[in-house]
């Protein structure tokens, strides 16, 4: 009796151990299962969908707006370029106005037809043909016959528009007329000036009393 309860059946303990074995392979294998490999990860159908998003940002929203960045700084340095020009046929073209104002309005009776022909330089178009014929039929004989004298000023000029190639200024002129040595009478206007740049020279194309 006391060997039979000290020695147990060796097929029962050796049954007992494999089925605890079996049950630690079955447990291992439903762990495998559970856990889904990386590649069956990658092609699940959320993970096509992101990719193909990304395909969409890498291949056409990137370059689009690299295209359109690119025109919009393209666009901002021709208006940066555009506006520099203005303002600098403003300032040039006011200037022009002033000068070749007070040239066309100035001469003296002893050099009348030089002062006057000299002007010209700084006229163009139709506005030359009429000043010429004014000066040599009426402005140059009179001049010349009662000794008139005239001196012209320009104490403020005002750009009305300006482009590259035309601006439109408005000049303020203060003009002295001395007759046969006479006393001096003045007078005040202002003129409507246009002008058009013609071989970088800023040159008065209308002359329009206001």
């Amino acid at each position: 009796m006391t060997d039979a309860n000290i020695n147990p059946d060796p097929e029962i303990d050796t049954d007992t151990e494999i089925d605890t074995d079996t049950e630690n392979v079955v447990e291992n294998d439903t762990e495998n299962d559970a856990v889904p490999s990386d590649d069956a990860v990658a092609d699940t159908p959320i993970s096509r969908r992101t990719n193909d998003r990304l395909r969409v940002v890498a291949f056409g929203v990137l370059p689009a707006l690299v295209i359109v960045l690119g025109a919009g700084a393209g666009f901002l340095r021709w208006q940066d370029t555009s506006h520099r020009a203005v303002e600098a046929a403003r300032v040039e073209s006011m200037a022009a106005a002033r000068d070749a104002t007070v040239a066309i309005l100035s001469y003296k009776a002893d050099s009348v037809e030089q002062d006057l022909h000299s002007a010209r330089d700084r006229l163009t178009g139709n506005f030359l043909e009429s000043f010429t014929d004014l000066v040599d039929k009426v402005v140059i004989p009179g001049a010349r016959e009662k000794r008139i004298s005239a001196t012209a000023q320009v104490p403020a000029v005002a750009s009305v528009s300006a482009t590259a190639k035309h601006a439109v200024a408005l000049a303020f002129v203060d003009q002295t007329v001395t007759i046969d040595g006479g006393a001096p009478s003045g007078s005040a206007s202002s003129v409507r000036v246009t002008l058009d740049k013609i071989d970088d020279r800023w040159l008065i194309s209308g002359f329009d009393p206001v």
